[in-house]
């Protein structure tokens, strides 16, 4: 049997990088409204990168059914717009002279581990978003942002090895396209 044409595809909500944008998004939400003036343009940009991070993972996954090019473009967006709101927690935290942990500074750490439980959500993560002061709030964040953009490289590796592999949709249209030909020559 052949393999489909268009194959499964979609199931992002079940992706970590999928997951981890999701916290990501929610936390930074609620970041933004407690630490910068509503009427800033960054607290618009910040969500905005975090809900691109976000959306980006889920439509590059809805996408790969029929074009593996578009799941790439838009998993790079996804890893790009992380990237972007790195840079502002990073901003927010130097112009305002706090400082940045590295991540060997244990609450990087502790924060670092929550990823390992299967249960995580942005509930794991709600006290150092809703609950600390903002050093503590914007470090929790960049320690989420850090680990999706590991697994959206991991997740862009995968991809670029499976487009390798396999093709796109283009070529597996070809692909069907002569092996019926081919069968209905060996019918006649």
């Amino acid at each position: 049997m052949s393999q489909p044409l268009i194959p499964p595809h979609g199931g992002y909500r079940n992706l970590k990088s999928y997951q981890m944008a999701e916290i990501i998004y929610d936390a930074t939400t609620v970041f933004c409204n407690r630490f910068i003036d509503r009427r800033s343009r960054t607290h618009d940009q910040m969500i905005q990168a975090a809900r691109s991070g976000k959306q980006n993972i889920a439509e590059g996954s809805q996408d790969s059914g029929t074009s593996r090019k578009t799941e790439l473009k838009l998993t790079g967006v996804a890893r790009g717009s992380l990237e972007e709101l790195l840079l502002d927690y990073q901003d927010f935290l130097r112009q305002r002279g706090l400082p940045l942990w590295d991540k060997s500074h244990p609450a990087a750490r502790e924060v670092r581990n929550i990823a390992w439980r299967p249960d995580r959500s942005y509930s794991s993560y709600k006290s150092y978003v809703e609950g600390s002061n903002p050093e503590i709030a914007a470090n929790a964040l960049i320690c989420l942002i850090h680990q999706a953009n590991f697994l959206l490289d991991k997740q862009l590796r995968f991809q670029e090895r499976q487009f390798q592999a396999e093709g796109g949709f283009t070529e597996r249209l070809y692909r069907a396209r002569r092996d019926a030909r081919g069968n209905r020559r060996a019918q006649s």
